[in-house]
């Protein structure tokens, strides 16, 4: 009887639910900009339907229900892709703290867009676009 041959083992695919909602791992400059892109636009499709409607109606208590839970579940998800820029930079996500101090959220905002993270592998992961095994 021949052997058979192992399979080759599974590599793993990073999903959305990663990206959005984990603090592990490391992202490019790329992928940040593009998750913030999405939440800017999921959130203002979120305000011009809230807009739109009429504040005594129904309509107006469901659209500020999902804009208000949508908001919660963005807020967060600015935080893990903005911890997993800072990994990517080799720095503490601690540092996201910064996004809530007005004078410098600009600021910060615009260093994880511009800054190169570190090549290679660092102490939070060792390859970029990855959850840290």
């Amino acid at each position: 009887m021949g052997e058979e041959t192992p399979a080759p083992p599974k590599r793993h695919t990073p999903a959305m639910g990663w990206f959005f909602f984990s603090p592990s791992g490391r992202i490019d400059r790329l992928p940040y900009i593009l998750g913030l892109l999405f939440l800017t636009a999921v959130n203002g499709f979120l305000l011009s339907r809230l807009a739109a409607v009429p504040e005594d109606s129904t309509e107006f208590v469901f659209w500020s229900f999902v804009g208000f839970t949508t908001a919660l579940g963005s807020i967060w998800s600015a935080i893990a892709i903005a911890v997993k820029r800072l990994h990517d930079m080799n720095v503490p996500g601690a540092v996201a703290v910064c996004l809530f101090i007005a004078p410098i959220a600009f600021l910060t905002v615009l260093v994880l867009c511009l800054w190169p993270g570190s090549s290679g592998p660092n102490r939070f992961g060792e390859h970029r676009n990855r959850p840290k095994p």
